[in-house]
């Protein structure tokens, strides 16, 4: 049985609707948050409600089908988990099992998979090639001399042992977690909540350099990347890597345990066979099930307040806009959550209460804590699977053209239509592909021998823009040096577009993350104001860490005991 998405959502009104909770935001820690509530039995569904200003739900995760083989799934959003992240593959693989097949996402074979780098093709395994042979593969890149031969990935492990083995407490309370196994591998086995403890005192030592002494929680990860391996060092690490987001100027002890653990080699990925918002889906419709409940799509948060006359009983009066009908109307609540990023949360009005820039100072600075990072994806549906013809079957290639990345995502069983996902893109790439998204020519759809025409044409409102499409399939021809048909449809997503503002986050240097979090998730005490989400998570850009601040949250604030199906000793973070 496949998880149903047609929840029924209300995108009408009900002026004076009194609620114990309302939430704000009908993204995963929403959805979570309405879901823990009333199947916990701590609330009912009459007394939790969801709002949302979109004409959906799942907030950053949006999965399509590809016409004529429906069976195969994109994903716009978020679209794999790690099996260490003990919610996410729990509810997936186990609460929700009889309505979700968990499946592989293959990352593919290194060696077939391209690297395209200063117009130097070469294949993923090129490095560990060479070095398997005594020698040192040479790029592009005018590397120091002690970094010459090692790979993106290598190199980033190398910086982070560097550093890491270089500060004396650190070797004093956790040196056994640490180990260079050979002259280009390096192993860091800490746990999420090892990390923890090692993040708000690790020291950067360094004679000379312009940081030595300070906190690592203090540096900039480019800062500290330039100073161990270049600035052109820097530039193989952050176009090798394939994400620009990974290598910005953010908390360097944030991206320590980032980048060796979400990004290295031993890392497992999962996805759902029905596509990734399924989970969002799975536990909407759970909590729809019970008596009152209701998710009011279409309903922008205008403002909120405490001084109000309509009701003695209730502590806040929200000011909702309904998008359809553009009249105002008033719900009342003795809770707010609002799981909202970054860039929702300044959509609000600052001027109300709780935002006031000029009596809360401290909650508006550690609203800021976070880097907003945009990113934006475009899928393509092509008749046949051009890449299998280069032996590629899954995985990605990476290039430092703008598309960045591309990812494949195979065929079905009995057919040879497939999709693609032709460019993964973030950061310093947006503003190029920003001209030509924002063209007003889309791309023309065309039927296929499986997509009828109707079926494609039902996606026109979605087509990226046809200046887009050709210079992305421009840069397919590159990347792998064969010819690329263009496709038969296309979709295209920019995150940054408001009211999301980024695809992701990053914590800026300097910031005490370990302070920070916590007081996100309750900024004023007095006040039954909650924030949630992944954007003020230690697994910024995860599913896992929208449900782990949403989880904290509900534990800390609405007296919720941890499930069942979650064991006690998961970490959860600070």
């Amino acid at each position: 049985m496949m998880v149903d998405k047609n929840t029924a959502l209300n995108t009408g009104m009900q002026d004076g609707l009194k609620l114990e909770v309302a939430i704000v935001g009908a993204g995963i820690s929403g959805i979570y948050s309405a879901y823990r509530l009333t199947t916990a039995g701590a609330n009912s569904g009459a007394q939790v409600q969801v709002f949302d200003m979109n004409t959906r739900i799942a907030g950053r995760l949006e999965s399509v089908r590809l016409p004529g083989l429906p069976t195969v799934q994109g994903e716009l959003g978020g679209m794999r988990y790690l099996t260490s992240q003990k919610i996410v593959t729990t509810l997936i693989e186990e609460v929700f099992a009889d309505q979700m097949e968990a499946v592989d996402f293959p990352m593919g074979d290194p060696a077939t998979l391209f690297m395209y780098l200063r117009k130097d093709r070469c294949k993923q395994n090129a490095w560990t090639a060479a070095q398997a042979n005594g020698d040192k593969l040479l790029t592009r890149y005018y590397l120091n001399d002690d970094d010459i031969g090692f790979s993106a990935d290598q190199l980033f492990s190398k910086v982070i042992y560097d550093v890491l083995v270089a500060d004396p407490w650190f070797m004093e309370n956790f040196g056994e977690y640490v180990q260079k196994i050979d002259e280009y591998n390096y192993s860091v086995r800490l746990t999420l909540e090892q990390w923890d403890q090692v993040k708000p005192y690790l020291t950067y030592q360094f004679e000379g350099s312009p940081y030595d002494k300070r906190l690592v929680n203090d540096i900039g990860f480019w800062n500290l990347l330039k100073d161990q391996v270049s600035q052109e060092g820097y530039t193989f690490l952050s176009t090798g890597g394939g994400y620009y987001s990974n290598t910005i100027n953010w908390n360097a002890a944030e991206a320590f345990p980032y980048m060796m653990g979400d990004f290295s080699a031993s890392a497992i990925y999962k996805t759902i066979a029905s596509g990734f918002d399924s989970t969002v889906y799975a536990m909407a419709n759970e909590y729809m099930a019970y008596e009152g409940a209701c998710i009011w799509t279409e309903n922008k948060l205008l403002t909120f307040n405490k001084e109000h006359a309509e009701s003695a009983t209730h502590r806040y009066e929200l000011v909702f806009l309904n998008l359809r009908s553009n009249q105002q109307w008033k719900v009342y609540a003795n809770s707010l959550v609002l799981a909202m990023p970054r860039r929702s949360l300044e959509l609000l009005d600052q001027d109300n209460f709780f935002f006031n820039i000029n009596e809360n100072t401290t909650l508006n600075n550690n609203i800021r804590s976070v880097i907003m990072e945009p990113a934006y994806k475009i899928l393509m549906g092509f008749d046949t699977p051009w890449w299998n013809e280069l032996g590629i079957t899954a995985g990605h290639s990476i290039t430092d053209l703008p598309m960045r990345q591309c990812y494949y995502f195979g065929t079905g069983q009995f057919s040879d239509h497939s999709m693609l996902l032709g460019s993964y893109g973030d950061m310093e790439t947006e503003s190029f592909w920003k001209a030509l998204s924002d063209d007003p020519v889309k791309f023309r759809v065309r039927k296929t021998r499986l997509a009828s025409l109707q079926e494609v044409e039902a996606l026109n409102d979605v087509q990226a823009s046809d200046m887009m499409v050709k210079e992305v399939v421009d840069e397919l021809r590159e990347l792998h040096g064969v010819g690329v048909p263009l496709p038969y449809v296309t979709w295209f997503k920019d995150w940054g577009d408001d009211p999301f503002g980024a695809g992701y986050h990053a914590w800026k240097a300097g910031y005490k993350v370990q302070n920070v979090m916590p007081y996100m998730r309750k900024p004023d005490q007095a006040e039954n104001i909650h924030i949630c989400g992944e954007a003020y998570s230690d697994q910024q850009g995860w599913v896992e860490g929208a449900f782990c601040e949403a989880e904290k949250m509900l534990e800390s604030y609405f007296g919720l005991t941890r499930p069942s199906w979650l064991p006690a000793s998961y970490y959860l973070g600070w």
